[in-house]
Formats: structure tokens, sequence, C-alpha cells
């Protein structure tokens, strides 16, 4: 956890006022839309008792982000005192042909539709009336409230195992304080300034004591060391002025979603035959995608930028609130042989994962937080795309009755062309496609082109795996 005094904790990361400041630009707005597809409509009541326990789980729930008026704090966090919880769960019946087409379009307009920003940052809807009985929920969350890996720890607190909801003994109470030791008395704003400052001086003073011994000790390698970290600091950094891709390069605030689904078991396979994990998989499935696509287009390629969120979350982190960074670099998209490219995409993305820098994320964010915000947006619109990889559910949950099917997210794509999230969920990892349509006016063929990736990647398991690709419909 961020070593921040009690006071500061009351207020939005640095890393999170980042990406408040760039929704200047909707463009770049920080929303999170997941769908779960449900074989039944849900009970309202446990419905309404589900979130009541969510609410109560992670009180930031229940809190709107107040600005400051001038000056570089960010926004501070404080108690709703109108927070209705029915204002934040909506209930509606699809209307005609009443397909998945229906729900894919609810929410695309749910994430290019802002928030009101003097409510708590999030909205619960419930679709019934899909073919065979079956309903959707969308869940629309601003990333400053959760993150992948946090919204699947909430969720595994707040719903049940099984369709009756019976008591659950595992259940662990995690709630977070109120918060972190508010007050009656808001904090002012010059406490903020206060205690980062004193901050600081705290991190300088211990980092010089440290280092001052370590220079008369071992001047060499404390020289290297600061010199690495001053490099790795300026990769993490660095401007990115141009798209790699000559197709996807123009940006729009309009969004439209596709899914798709892979066997977890044959991508595991072919992650251990390429000697790399899940995630390297993803990636190479995405990147050979992106080949075909580009192709079809009339295009070669050589590589793309992608952002790769990175967790730096920690076991005695709070459940609740986002505690990822962003680290952008380009990856092959010239080569076939998809157990090579795991193989390099394997050997790039774990060079990113220990940079040295990456641990001082929240305080490099914060000296980017000095910059003006149309600065950092331009950088992130230029690059190509967005890909997450969020460990979810190896068995069925249930929601007020109700079993989850299918959990898709839909991540923002950060200025970029699109953003790909893979969840994994019981047997089956559910892809999630979240794309600009002026940058990929052709979505149908990008989803294709994404699923003939997996073929290539599962075409390195045994035969008598699974090794369907769905294009969900």
């Amino acid at each position: 956890m961020t070593d921040v005094s009690t006071t500061n904790q009351r207020y939005m990361t640095q890393t999170d006022f980042m990406s408040w400041r760039m929704e200047q630009d909707p463009i770049l707005r920080s929303t999170i839309v997941a769908v779960a597809l449900l074989d039944r409509s849900p009970d309202q009541s446990r419905f309404v008792d589900m979130m009541r326990r969510a609410v109560d789980l992670v009180p930031l729930f229940r809190r709107t982000a107040i600005e400051a008026p001038m000056g570089f704090a960010p926004p501070r966090w404080a108690d709703d005192h109108d927070f209705n919880l029915s204002w934040h769960l909506r209930r509606y019946t699809l209307p005609e042909p009443r397909t998945w087409d229906g729900v894919l379009d609810f929410a695309r307009t749910a994430e290019m539709t802002a928030f009101d920003k003097r409510r708590p940052l999030w909205e619960f809807t419930v679709l019934d009336g899909l073919h065979d009985g079956r309903s959707a929920l969308v869940m629309k969350v601003h990333h400053s409230l959760t993150d992948g890996v946090s919204g699947m720890q909430i969720a595994r607190e707040i719903v049940d195992f099984t369709r009756d909801g019976g008591p659950r003994p595992d259940r662990t109470d995690h709630r977070t304080a109120a918060p972190n030791g508010e007050s009656p008395t808001p904090p002012g704003r010059l406490s903020w300034y206060r205690n980062t400052a004193a901050d600081v001086a705290r991190r300088a003073s211990n980092a010089l004591g440290r280092n001052s011994v370590r220079l008369v000790r071992t001047p060499r390698a404390t020289w290297r060391d600061a010199a690495a970290l001053a490099g790795s600091t300026l990769r993490l950094t660095r401007p990115v002025v141009s798209t790699l891709s000559p197709v996807m390069s123009k940006r729009s605030t309009r969004r439209h979603c596709a899914v798709l689904d892979v066997p977890v078991e044959a991508l595991a396979q072919a992650a251990a035959a390429g000697a790399g994990s899940i995630n390297d998989a993803f990636l190479a499935a995405v990147l050979l995608g992106m080949a075909k696509y580009h192709r079809l287009h009339g295009a070669e390629i050589s590589e793309l930028r992608m952002t790769l969120p990175i967790s730096l979350r920690a076991e005695t982190d709070q459940v609740g609130g986002n505690r990822i960074t962003l680290a952008r670099f380009a990856l092959p998209t010239d080569i076939d042989d998809p157990a090579e490219l795991m193989r390099r995409v394997h050997a790039t993305v774990d060079a990113w994962r220990h940079e040295s820098a990456i641990p001082l994320s929240p305080t490099i964010a914060g000296a980017l937080n000095l910059l003006p915000a149309s600065t950092l947006g331009n950088m992130l619109k230029h690059v190509d795309f967005v890909a997450s990889n969020v460990v979810g559910s190896p068995v069925p949950l249930f929601v007020a009755g109700s079993e989850i099917l299918h959990y898709y997210a839909f991540s923002p794509t950060l200025g970029s062309a699109f953003n790909v999230t893979l969840m994994s969920y019981t047997s089956r990892c559910c892809v999630g496609i979240n794309a600009d349509a002026d940058a990929v006016p052709d979505l149908a063929a990008l989803t294709d082109s994404i699923a003939d990736g997996f073929r290539a990647v599962l075409g390195l398991c045994a035969k008598t795996t699974d090794t369907r690709v769905v294009v969900a419909s």
C-alpha cells in the first residue's frame, strides 16, 4: 500500500487524478462497463440487498469526488449526504427483438454517457426480456472506484455461490474504514499540501540516508542504480507523438462493443506449449489478429504500440479503489509463428513489469499532474490499443438467484483505437472488445481477425482439446 498520511488517503490518488484531469477530453473517459449474462431474471429484493452489502463493503461507492477550486490537490472523497441506492440501480425490459445485440448497444451507450459527478460514480442496470428468459446485468463504474482485480474481490464478497444464496461461512469482513478515519469536519485543502510535503520530505530523507551509506560503500553500484532508475522513468513517461497503425488513426467519442469466447483449458495448454503464460498467449492472439486486420486494409505493419495496465495492488490494500499503472510499449506483428511470438511477448512484457520505475508510478503521476491535461491526453491518443487480462472466478457465481453464464468487461480505450479485455470465468475466457467507432468502423472484421488470432494460438494445443473460438451474438 502506498505510504501516505491518513489525511491524504481521503483524497483521490495521483494516478486517478491524472485520469480525472484528462477527462476534460471525453475521448479519454475512464469508465468501465462490465456485462454479466444471467440465466434468468434476478429477484429484485435480493438484488437490492446484494448492492447494500456492496456499499457497506466499499464505502467509496457512496462518496462523491469534491474538486479543489484551484491548486494542485486532487479531489477529496466525501460522503454523499443525499445518497439514494435506488438512483444507482435501474431495471428495464429490452425492446424487440430482445437480442444480445441490444445488450451490447445498451453497454456502449452507457460507456459513452458521462457520470453525474455530483453523485457516486457508478450505476448498475438489469436488462430483462432476453430470449429463453435470460437477463443481463450491466455494471458501469468509474475507474477511480475499482480496477479489475478489486472488482473481482468485490464480486466474490457480495455474490452467491449457490442459487438459493444460503449462508456463506467463508464470507470475510473486508469493509473499508469510513473513510480511513474521516472526521466529522472535512480536512482543509492546506492539509493535503502539508501532508504531501511532509511525505516527500520523509521519503527524500530516508532515501538520502540509505544512498549516502551505499555511495560510500559501493559508489559505482549506487551511481549505476541511480542512472538505471532515471532511464526507467524516462521510458515510462516518454512522449508518444504518432500512432504506429496507419489504419486505426482516427479518434472519436463513439464506441461499439463485441465479444468472443475462448476455452480456458485450451488457452492454458497453448500457453504451456509456447513456454508462456495465458497472458502471453492472449497478447499473441491479439497481435496475430492485428496483423490480419491490417492486411485486410492493405497495410503491412511490423509492430503496434499498446498500453498494458500493471497492478500495484498489495495484499494489505483495502478492497476497492484503483491500484494500477500504465506501461506503453511496442510489440511485434510480423511474427507468424505463435510460439515464437509468445516468447517475444513474454520477454518484452516481463521487462516492463520489472522496470525499476514501476513502483514509483504514484510519485511520477504526481509530477506529471503539474503538466497541462491536454499534454498527457495527446500522448495516450497515439497508442494503438489497450489489452488487459483479469483473473475471474473458476466456479459459477449467482446474482439474486440467477446464475452468471458469461462475464465480459469493456474497459476504457484511454484514447487508443480499442481495448480488449480477457476475463476468465469458469471454463471459458470471456473477451470483451471496446472500440472507437472512428478508429475501427468495421468492428466485425476486427473481431473476426482477433478470433482468427486465437485460433492460430490454439493450434498449439493437442488435437483432443476443445479449441472452438466463438464470436458471440
